[in-house]
């Protein structure tokens, strides 16, 4: 039963998204391409702040909040840390899209699947 469980090498799947698949392999058990991570959820396009953890990175994208009272729209910004496959090349400033996954550890909930532009 574990050998039916587990993908084999060096092949990738589809996640069920419109991104392209990563050319190279990797074998992360938490790769959404390569392992056996699900995704589900919200999906975000942000900038990379940090790279500097191993597998990590902070992302940070902007928002725009109604204030009622003075019927304007008020900037906001959210960080979140996200897991990134070793399939994936990240670099700091790079543009990414990530989805939405089960947590992996206490604050990544969050996975790479796709580097828009470098």
């Amino acid at each position: 039963m574990k050998a039916a469980t587990q993908k084999k090498e060096g092949k990738s799947s589809s996640i069920g998204l419109a991104v392209a698949l990563p050319t190279k392999t990797c074998n992360d058990r938490h790769c959404p391409f390569h392992g056996g991570l699900k995704l589900r959820g919200r999906v975000f396009t942000g900038k990379v702040l940090r790279n500097v953890f191993h597998r990590t990175v902070a992302i940070e994208f902007g928002r725009q909040i109604l204030l009622k009272k003075y019927e304007r729209f008020e900037k906001r910004k959210t960080r979140i840390t996200a897991h990134v496959p070793d399939c994936l090349d990240v670099k700091k400033g790079s543009m990414i899209k990530v989805v939405e996954s089960r947590p992996i550890s206490k604050t990544k909930s969050f996975v790479a699947v796709e580097v828009i532009k470098q």
